[in-house]
């Protein structure tokens, strides 16, 4: 195992999801519910479907599309939802 790669995904997603709506979305769904554990098993399994999703998409268009398009077309995306975030679209 390139536990390299392990660690690399680990840190990046770690921070990225540090703070972010998921988070407060779990803190909120547990002082509401008192079931700090329920709500923890019901988080995780939400996750690892959105990620089982995202690395299988991601695996399918990396095998049609080059890198560099698959980073602009991201990049370009983020910027749009930002903007729609921004004027109150979203």
């Amino acid at each position: 195992m390139d536990w390299k790669i392990v660690v690399s995904v680990f840190v990046t997603i770690f921070l990225a999801e540090l703070g972010d709506k998921t988070q407060l979305a779990s803190i909120l769904m547990t002082s509401k519910t008192n079931k700090p554990v329920l709500v923890f098993i019901g988080t995780m399994l939400a996750f690892a479907v959105v990620t089982i999703i995202g690395v299988s998409v991601g695996g399918v268009i990396t095998k049609f599309l080059p890198i560099s398009f698959i980073k602009v077309g991201a990049a370009i995306a983020f910027i749009i939802i930002g903007i729609l975030i921004l004027v109150g679209k979203i």
